[in-house]
């Protein structure tokens, strides 16, 4: 089986469905000649030409309406961001029009909205961030945050053929430090499916994104020390796989919720909540969260890290949770 980066997984499974599809087109800044901003796009504009790989101006506000407008003509369009953190200059169009369309007028929009989200690249405030909650919070939205290298061409593919819009952050961190193999065969990975990326007894630590590598690294080390931790890689957080959190967390009867994005209004407190309303009994200690804390993400290296939750916070999270 062929072996991918997290990006070339993505790029690979974009590549595949508008192959396999010709209403889907991609459109941002800079994809055509240049490539994309990560060069995700490489390629794209040689095969598939001007008409399906399209350069916009820099102006997400006005590229995102005209992908609006085209999936309601019956195209399917994928939106790349050059950096997550510029979906607010669009957030009347996704949340006024691409989410409500369906509830106003029975009209579906099937859009994916892509960016390379998260910290640990030095890329400062500007370019860092995880824009996750607001969309969250917005019904008619799916929002989806894949690990994995497979996950990511998985649910690319999902979101591609999904009938309403999709937001699809890809942490940034991971585009070439991850590598996987690849099924030969056609596949997609079922949007609203958690998995178990770690079993075990213990302690369970929910989370998604790149900060499922943190809690490997985390549970690892834990391992060493008689403490068997079981991590839930949530993949989307729209639509939520509720049975698999609780799950574990009746399993295990200890919880870690470990992201990434800022603590207050984080979706720590979203899980919170539906674990104490539907498995309270169960626990034999209070819910822990793991997450950066509420400011603007550092662009110098040593606070950047002081910023990010890394491995040794869960371990001294679980470690509590152990001695309660």
């Amino acid at each position: 089986m062929p072996e991918l980066t997290y990006l070339e997984a993505i790029r690979e499974g974009i590549w595949e469905e508008m192959e396999r599809d010709d209403r889907v087109f991609m459109l941002g800044e800079d994809i055509g000649a240049y490539g994309g901003a990560f060069k995700l796009s490489a390629g794209m504009l040689e095969h598939f030409g001007p008409r399906r790989i399209v350069d916009t101006p820099l102006a997400e506000n006005a590229f995102l309406g005209a992908a609006i407008g085209a999936a309601m003509m019956g195209l399917r369009p994928i939106v790349e961001l050059q950096f997550a953190d510029f979906i607010t200059t669009a957030y009347d169009q996704i949340v006024n029009y691409a989410a409500k369309a369906r509830y106003r007028w029975g009209a579906g929009i099937p859009m994916v909205i892509r960016g390379p989200a998260g910290g640990g690249v030095h890329g400062g405030p500007f370019h860092s961030n995880n824009p996750e909650m607001p969309f969250v919070h917005t019904p008619g939205l799916k929002v989806v945050v894949p690990a994995s290298a497979c996950d990511a061409k998985g649910l690319i593919k999902a979101a591609i053929r999904d009938p309403d819009p999709v937001l699809f952050f890809e942490h940034k961190l991971l585009y070439r430090r991850i590598k996987e193999e690849m099924p030969r065969e056609d596949f997609v990975v079922p949007l609203g499916k958690a998995r178990i990326a770690r079993a075990g007894k213990d302690v369970s630590v929910i989370t998604y994104g790149a900060m499922v590598f943190v809690a490997l690294e985390a549970a690892e080390a834990l391992a060493r020390e008689g403490l068997d931790v079981e991590v839930i890689d949530l993949r989307c957080l729209v639509p939520l796989d509720e049975a698999a959190v609780l799950g574990s967390v009746r399993k295990t009867n200890r919880v870690i919720l470990l992201h990434e994005d800022t603590r207050s209004g984080g979706f720590a407190g979203e899980l919170a909540a539906r674990i104490a309303q539907h498995a309270f009994a169960y626990l034999e200690a209070p819910v822990m969260r793991v997450t950066a804390p509420d400011c603007p993400v550092p662009f110098s290296a040593p606070l950047e890290e002081a910023f990010l939750p890394q491995a040794k916070d869960v371990i001294e999270a679980a470690r509590q949770l152990k001695a309660y």
